[in-house]
């Protein structure tokens, strides 16, 4: 994500005194060389490339920075990409920011929200401005769809608690979460909402595919789950399982394509390496086990019936 940071920002001024006048920049916009970020701020195409919703987020923050003579204050889903959250897609486009409540005027392409800020709430990233993290998780809490705010809220609770060898700090997870509670309590606004998904939030789900799964394993009925649950591994170590479905006695995980294209996910192994070991390892958890591992990828997460219908057809009882 650091790198993100790094990526140039070319303001119109900068592209004039490299003499690429009006008519050149429109030329290199039309042939796709150029990327404006926001009126007045652009970037190289090219050094964008596989940017994901989250990085986006960030480019904009500095585009609106950069143009802004006061340093803005980014908050709700802005803030989650400055933290390192996973955002929704469809939020990418828009900067959101905090003003006091006494503080006039408006910033053009962002999303403003009044409302009182302490002194520590505000934290500093690359030099920007925005909410510290447990601000951060009220405000996305309280006006976040359901599924995006459970996704943006598991990272964090990941980020706070997430330790050495797959280890879950509990106690570091209920501190930052309450902190988040309570602010959330300080507004009119989404207050029921922010405590039913912080209540929801679990930072063991390790990616957003997990945390969709189980929003929509709770929707068909399963009350016993449990998350990243280690299984011995030949030797000697854990390898561990998005899912145990103990209602149903079964594993279960997301399988997202990440972990097949992405060059960073695989660690310099080719696809078929990748899928070679996940055969191993998931016939090793069946036999050690003997429970039933299933699969699923986000077609299976489009609802809870689609999921059901994946479960059934692999002899699974649906309650």
């Amino acid at each position: 994500m650091d790198a993100v940071f790094e990526l140039p920002l070319l303001r119109r001024a900068d592209l004039l005194g490299a003499g690429i006048d009006r008519h050149g920049l429109d030329a290199r916009l039309r042939a796709g060389l150029l990327t404006r970020v926001r009126p007045g701020v652009y970037v190289d195409t090219g050094r964008t490339a596989g940017f994901h919703p989250e990085q986006w987020m960030v480019v904009r923050a500095r585009a609106l920075a950069l143009m802004c003579r006061d340093a803005p204050v980014f908050s709700h889903q802005t803030a989650a990409a400055l933290h390192g959250l996973p955002v929704p897609p469809f939020a990418a486009d828009r900067v959101h920011i905090i003003l006091d409540e006494r503080r006039p005027g408006a910033v053009a392409s962002a999303g403003r929200h009044r409302g009182e800020l302490g002194s520590n709430e505000v934290t500093e990233r690359h030099g920007l401005r925005m909410t510290i993290l447990a601000r951060t998780m009220a405000d996305v809490a309280r006006t976040s769809p359901f599924e995006d705010a459970v996704c943006s809220l598991d990272g964090a609770l990941r980020h706070a608690a997430s330790r050495q060898n797959g280890l879950y700090d509990e106690d570091a997870a209920n501190t930052v979460r309450a902190a988040s509670l309570a602010i959330s309590k300080r507004s009119a606004h989404g207050r029921a909402k922010a405590a039913r998904a912080l209540a929801f939030a679990d930072g063991r789900a390790q990616l957003p595919g997990e945390s969709i799964s189980r929003i929509r394993l709770t929707e068909l009925g399963f009350r016993k789950l449990r998350l990243q649950v280690p299984v011995r591994t030949p030797n000697g170590g854990s390898s561990f399982v998005d899912f145990g479905i103990e209602d149903v006695k079964t594993w279960g995980e997301f399988d997202g394509r990440g972990k097949y294209l992405d060059d960073g996910l695989r660690g310099g192994r080719t696809p078929a390496d990748v899928v070679l070991a996940e055969k191993q390892r998931e016939d090793w958890i069946r036999g050690v086990t003997g429970r039933p591992l299933i699969r699923w990828g986000w077609p299976h997460l489009r609802d809870a019936a689609t999921l059901a219908a994946r479960l059934r057809a692999f002899h699974i009882s649906v309650p």
